[in-house]
């Protein structure tokens, strides 16, 4: 028999001992469910401010209305207006939804088509005009206050700074749903 010595590697003191790897099971289809992460901007806060309008009645009659307009980075080419339930037919808190530009366009010449009309009324007032299947409505507001309301939106999402992704992502995403 053939005994064969097995020389031992000198130990070398200068050199720390390297720590023990650890084993991992070997998948050769493996990929990454998510890609690395990113730097993430932090989410600038919804924006809410209560508004008094009038409800013009079809008898020119105007009812007062307390509102609240909101704007949200998650849908940042939309504005929301909030009615409270007496203001609607059915007794049921409605809310509009148009477009940021919509509002901004209306404040200083008539805009819309469709179900959402926006018109100023001499520089004191603006009428918004909604038609719906159930009806229309005429709700006239001070100005002023669309103004700061879209001034303080250009502050959360500067014009032309909207993040559609989200958005995009999201409505593709609801078309998509069960198919």
């Amino acid at each position: 028999m053939n005994h064969v010595k097995k020389s031992k590697r000198p130990k070398h003191p200068k050199h720390p001992k390297r720590p023990r790897r650890l084993k991992y099971l070997k998948c050769p289809n493996w990929r990454p469910l998510m890609h690395p992460a990113q730097p993430t901007r932090p989410t600038p806060p919804a924006l809410e401010q209560r508004a008094r309008a009038r409800l013009i009645t079809p008898d020119c009659e105007e009812i007062p209305v307390r509102t609240t307009l909101r704007y949200t980075p998650a849908d940042p080419l939309a504005v929301h207006i909030d009615f409270p339930a007496g203001a609607s037919t059915d007794d049921a808190d409605v809310t509009w939804t148009f477009a940021r530009a919509l509002l901004a366009e209306g404040l200083t010449a008539p805009a819309g088509i469709g179900d959402v009309h926006l018109w100023p009324c001499g520089p004191a007032h603006t009428v918004v005009e909604l038609h719906s299947p159930y009806g229309m409505a005429m709700i006239r507001f001070d100005t002023p206050s669309l103004r700061r309301f879209l001034r303080r939106s250009y502050a959360v999402v500067a014009l032309g700074g909207e993040d559609l992704e989200p958005a995009v992502d999201d409505g593709l995403a609801s078309l998509l749903d069960g198919v």
